[in-house]
């Protein structure tokens, strides 16, 4: 697969790269379109995906996590508090420490955000895209994993 690369194929690889990156972009702000996720900052999102992906974590681990001041965590914190997407319980060990963790009410929305989200992906695969069309999708749906596997 590693054969020499030669000006026309490094172009074509660069114009590829560049409408790949295009195309993401306006399919994620068309999914994003299919919930009302646009109140939250993209910090505050990164930090609702962590704390699901990863479980619960004080506010100096995210922080780490997310390569930013604590004071700029706690104060993303606070706003998703506020708005009753994560909570915070006095960590066991240590009582100066707080373990925030997403509310059930979060976990709902989130639910409820994928599902529409997956629900508009498919009606429009469905719609715009012939059975022939959808089988070359799926084609191109391996080739793009395999891009993303490092």
């Amino acid at each position: 697969m590693n054969q020499p690369r030669n000006a026309p194929q490094i172009a074509r690889a660069s114009t590829l790269a560049a409408e790949l990156r295009s195309l993401f972009g306006k399919l994620k702000r068309r999914l994003r379109e299919q919930t009302d996720s646009d109140d939250l900052t993209p910090s505050q999102v990164s930090v609702l995906l962590r704390l699901e992906r990863e479980g619960p974590a004080t506010v100096s681990a995210l922080a780490r996590a997310e390569g930013v001041r604590p004071q700029s965590m706690g104060a993303t914190v606070a706003t998703l508090e506020a708005a009753g997407l994560v909570s915070g319980e006095p960590d066991p060990t240590d009582g100066r420490r707080t373990i925030l963790s997403l509310t059930q009410a979060c976990r709902n929305w989130m639910g409820e955000a994928r599902a529409a989200r997956q629900d508009w992906l498919t009606r429009t695969i469905e719609t715009k895209l012939s059975p022939q069309e959808q089988e070359t999708l799926a084609k191109g749906v391996e080739l793009l994993k395999r891009l993303a596997d490092d």
